[in-house]
């Protein structure tokens, strides 16, 4: 049974988070290194930075001012991101599972057996798909391909998908059903020529800092923002319009919006009508929500939404961005469907200054979720449904059609079938479910359910406690391979170091079980680069198309956008400038987005809404950050920021513990008052575990078409808590 073999405080003791302080090595001043440019590992921006080497190991790191996107500027996070080479933490050696002692170390010979005969018996047992594989997309292009590719041809199974489903998939659904295609529409310098920026549910300045230049940059050239938050968050604070959504209404905002432009006269007619598709349909569900409810229901003033619509319509030049706050929802592809037609409505895509981005939360979330770890998709971004697409992949991996298995169920999906026991057995690769999946305690019930779990990871997070191998994998720097930001940038991920002591690369631990599967001869790979000349080719015609992007290219250009079919094609840093699109009839199309509930609605017992995100310090479930001293320390714990009128309604007081309680669980954690949240809103950040982790409290309701939890949205109540009620430090 996956249960944690010894108390977890006893694994705190063993495995960390220890928080460091000082680089591999010490302080040692100035000395003899090189310095290799590379690039950040956390957040979808992929920020240019040197990483300073001496000896093999990472000891500080130098501004890359080349770099275009990020001109040597860099977050909290990417400032200390060196201090995770040589790390206390760091897994050296394989490990396995002794029940009353902990893990103990295990050679690699005997850890890798023992997954391979464990797999062999569940499968051969309860068939192929009892055996599920979760992944992660701070993974390099080249190993989010292999691991689709060894799923599918070395497990045989079916049941794998990847953490990009708790991140982009709402946004990846609503761009492929309005544009055909799965990409940011612009590249970032288009923001500078913008009059009116549009940022809907991004806490930009915490969680993408460095777009919060280009941001500032459109600024001073006197462009105008609006901002869409439940919070008035650090860009809201002197933006020229903030709108307060209530969280899980903002389609009613957006379509309320959407019917100002129709009334007043704002529409692109020309556009609308050679360009795109489903106006009609798109207009009648806009005309039929009164602009009163509209407002009572998204709990926005109706002069302000009236205002954001005129300053949107009247603009010449416009950017949207948007990012996790409109798509963490049962209703998250509509409400990327909405800003879509907001898009679409005015005409301004495909030019300078006019344009449309999804801001990625994840280091690889863009390439990750094009080339075959979702349940759904095969390299190129093809659907892995299509007989067409199933047949081009199947003759690049040399195997019949039928070799591969058909699509698969989503992350929650298989949590859910681990929990009522059809999957039997799990390998994940950088994927900390646990932490980072709505309604924990279920989580760890499900997990509790394994006959066999693998785990391959740098760190011993909180989901590998219960595993039976923990396999010690590779840091991002630590491996060749490419990466693929928000705007659509293939850029390199040069090594730096090898993997310390008995630790492997993560591609090589793949590698060896396929050949210890008896798949050996369909993972003949020397380097990284010869997986991204495969991927090269199976992307080939595609929507996403990497054909013509090469190591060699990459490193001469710094960087190159995808679409690139050919060698010789530029690359494509603005999409649609044709006015084209990769549909069926090579038009956008409009989709209604009328307005339902949320999954979850306020009532006597539970009357507060919950929503959730990230704070500047932190990155996704804090397997890395919680143990950088230097960034813990700008937020050592998660707390409940609470507006004045509800600490008032619920006795609360400011820097006092707080219960907060929903149908799944609770949690007890300090409130924050502040005056910059909603009155009926709550928010906490969700980078801890166990007793102080955010999706003790969250839902697992899904959006019916990308599976997306609804991690913005849930329904809790709040009382006070004493000192003894209080979390035991990690």
């Amino acid at each position: 049974m996956a249960r944690p073999p010894v108390p977890v405080e006893v694994l705190h003791a063993q495995f960390g988070p220890t928080l460091n302080r000082v680089p591999s090595g010490g302080w040692q001043g100035r000395g003899e290194s090189k310095l290799v440019k590379t690039h950040c590992c956390f957040c979808g921006q992929q920020c240019g930075i040197q990483l300073k080497v001496r000896d093999d190991k990472v000891i500080g790191f130098e501004p890359w001012e080349e770099f275009p996107f990020n001109r040597g500027k860099l977050c909290p996070k990417g400032v200390k991101r060196y201090l995770q080479g040589g790390h206390p933490d760091r897994l050296l050696d394989p490990l396995v599972r002794v029940e009353g002692r902990g893990f103990e170390k295990i050679g690699w010979d005997k850890a890798l057996e023992a997954t391979v005969a464990a797999i062999r018996r569940i499968q051969r047992e309860h068939g192929p798909d009892a055996v599920a594989m979760l992944s992660g997309v701070s993974l390099t292009n080249e190993k989010s391909y292999l691991v689709g590719k060894f799923a599918r041809l070395a497990l045989g199974t079916s049941e794998l998908d990847y953490n990009g489903r708790l991140c982009m998939v709402s946004a990846g659904t609503g761009n492929k059903l309005a544009f055909g295609i799965d990409r940011a529409a612009n590249y970032w310098d288009d923001i500078l020529d913008a009059e009116v920026i549009f940022c809907a549910g991004t806490n930009v300045a915490e969680c993408s800092p460095i777009t919060t230049d280009y941001i500032w940059r459109a600024r001073d050239r006197g462009a105008r923002l609006i901002m869409v938050d439940p919070r008035v968050t650090p860009l809201a604070r002197t933006c020229d319009l903030h709108l307060p959504v209530r969280p899980g209404t903002d389609s009613a905002l957006l379509t309320g919006m959407l019917r100002v432009l129709i009334e007043e006269g704002f529409v692109n007619e020309a556009f609308v009508q050679t360009h795109t598709s489903g106006w009609e349909e798109a207009r009648a569900s806009a005309l039929a929500l009164p602009l009163d409810d509209a407002a009572r229901i998204s709990g926005v003033h109706l002069e302000d939404l009236r205002a954001a619509a005129r300053m949107w319509g009247s603009a010449k030049t416009s950017f949207l961005l948007h990012a996790r706050g409109i798509e963490h929802h049962t209703k998250g592809v509509d409400n990327v469907l909405a800003c879509i037609n907001l898009v679409l409505a005015t005409g301004r895509i495909g030019r300078k200054g006019c344009g449309y981005g999804t801001i990625t939360g994840q280091g690889n979330g863009q390439g990750g979720r094009e080339h075959g770890h979702k349940c759904d998709q095969l390299p190129g971004n093809r659907d892995i449904t299509n007989p067409e697409h199933r047949a081009y992949i199947a003759g690049v991996w040399g195997v019949e059609e039928s070799a591969i298995p058909g699509k698969g169920h989503t992350a929650q999906e298989i949590m859910e079938r681990i929990h009522d026991g059809t999957i039997k057995a799990l390998l994940s690769i950088c994927f900390n479910p646990l932490v980072s999946l709505p309604d924990a305690d279920f989580t760890r019930e499900a997990l509790s359910r394994l006959e066999h779990y693998t785990a391959i990871d740098f760190f011993l997070n909180e989901t590998a406690h219960h595993a039976d191998i923990v396999l010690a994998g590779s840091l991002h720097e630590e491996e060749e391979g490419t990466s693929t930001s928000a705007e659509g940038r293939v850029i390199r991920i040069r090594k730096a170091v090898n993997p310390p002591a008995n630790a492997r690369t993560d591609t090589s631990i793949l590698i060896d079980l396929a050949q210890r599967l008896g798949k050996g001869q369909f993972f003949e790979y020397g380097t990284s680069e010869d997986i991204f000349e495969e991927l090269r080719v199976a992307s080939k015609g595609g929507t996403a198309d990497y054909y013509g992007i090469t190591y060699e290219r990459i490193e001469r250009e710094m960087g190159v956008f995808w679409p690139c079919p050919e060698i010789g094609h530029p690359g494509t840093p603005r999409l649609f400038e044709d006015l084209r699109f990769p549909t069926s009839d090579g038009k956008a199309h409009f989709h209604a987005t009328p307005y339902r509930p949320s999954a979850e609605e306020p009532d006597e017992e539970f009357p507060v809404i919950l929503t959730t995100g990230r704070v500047v310090s932190q990155y996704l479930s804090g397997t890395q950050t919680r143990r950088i001293g230097g960034l813990v320390d700008l937020c050592p714990e998660p707390y409940v920021e609470v507006h004045p009128l509800m600490a008032e309604l619920c006795g609360l007081r400011d820097g006092a513990w707080t219960k907060i309680e929903s149908r799944r669980g609770s949690i007890v954690l300090r409130a924050k008052v502040v005056t910059s949240i909603r009155p009926d809103t709550v928010f906490i950040p969700y980078h801890w575990p166990g007793d102080r982790s955010a999706n003790k409290l969250t839902i697992r309701a899904l959006d019916p078409r990308s599976k997306i939890p609804e991690f913005k949205r849930a329904c809790v109540r709040l009382s006070p808590a004493s000192h003894e009620d209080a979390p035991k430090p990690a």
